[in-house]
């Protein structure tokens, strides 16, 4: 079968791979779209310390089941269009004890830890498929994404009393913009780029701030009448804008962290403790913010063709990446066609 390999740092190409076993738990997965994501740009620039290559990336995916092995639960069945848990757990340790999976220390998401799914077919143990409804399996690549986004928001402990700030608004920040907005918080979305920022808008941000050209701090005071966010959720992974949250986030806020920054971040300290703040991690996301996103997206008010800025076949993958590395800031996601 096809499958798409980043051999080293700036290399990707098309190769030739067995086509699975599929086991007794386990469903066997025809690929249809599988999304490029931040990770698997760091991974390309060679800058994801979490991956040894070559790689096969990938794992946000929208697929269709072949065939199911025996001991699957009958509400599998071929032909359904499904997405993918794509992280492991180990159910043993303290993340998985107190039953936060996501954040198992032992995880091994798809096309990170492991191989992923970037390629035209791929088994899974059955509890890691996840029926998406009436959504196509294009829209279904996705939902992976946003559920990242929408977990932060659960993280933050959003409510409608909250003034929400984005920081970063691809497809993890559009999620988190989207959640926030839906737990009926105002909500300020942060980017460098205005039309993302103005996309931002239609999926619910009341307010935006361009952090190249404006002011940033009296933007929020303004909006905020002097207070700052209630809460602020990174979504970039960048030491300017980890320092951003933690300086702007008003007096017993909360600081949710998404993105990995890639080099050490230093801190006035004093903020954590002067303003009693809450700092927390947000990793990856829950089987109930899978379904959260699924419910959104079955309304059909996202604009699903603005989110997608490419769709490519796998032999247009390479060129495809290389055009987002030169300029990343203007894509939200790459979508892989394997139909």
């Amino acid at each position: 079968m096809k499958a798409i390999q980043i051999v080293e740092p700036s290399v990707m190409k098309v190769i030739e791979m067995a086509e699975p076993q599929m086991g007794d738990e386990e469903v066997l997965l025809r690929m249809e779209y599988v999304g490029f994501c931040g990770s698997d740009l760091n991974t390309y620039r060679g800058a994801n310390p979490m991956v040894k290559m070559p790689v096969v990336p990938g794992h946000e995916v929208g697929a269709s089941i072949v065939r199911v092995g025996k001991n699957v639960p009958a509400s599998l069945t071929p032909g359904m269009t499904v997405t993918v848990n794509p992280y492991t757990n180990c159910g043993k340790c303290a993340s998985c004890r107190n039953d936060r999976v996501n954040a198992c220390q032992n995880n091994e998401t798809l096309g990170v830890q492991r191989w992923g799914a970037m390629r035209e077919y791929l088994c899974l143990p059955w509890t890691k498929i996840i029926p998406v409804g009436s959504l196509s399996s294009r829209t279904s690549a996705l939902i992976e994404p946003m559920s990242v986004g929408f977990h932060a928001v659960n993280r933050a402990q959003v409510t409608d009393i909250d003034v929400v700030m984005v920081i970063g608004c691809g497809m993890v920040g559009m999620g988190a913009v989207v959640r926030a907005a839906q737990r009926g918080a105002i909500v300020i979305a942060a980017d460098i780029d205005d039309e993302k920022l103005a996309l931002a808008r239609e999926m619910g941000a009341k307010y935006t701030v361009n952090t190249m050209s404006d002011d940033v701090q009296v933007c929020l005071q303004e909006i905020t009448d002097g207070f700052g966010p209630d809460v602020v959720i990174e979504a970039v992974g960048s030491p300017v804008t980890y320092r951003m949250a933690v300086d702007e986030v008003a007096f017993t806020g909360r600081v949710v962290c998404i993105g990995y920054a890639k080099s050490e971040v230093s801190f006035q300290t004093k903020y954590f403790v002067q303003k009693e703040l809450d700092i927390r991690g947000s990793r990856n996301a829950q089987p109930s913010d899978f379904r959260a996103v699924i419910r959104y997206l079955e309304k059909g008010t996202c604009p699903v063709d603005r989110l997608i800025s490419n769709e490519v076949k796998p032999e247009e993958a390479s060129a495809a990446m290389q055009q987002w590395a030169e300029n990343p800031g203007k894509v939200f996601r790459i979508l892989v066609n394997f139909r």
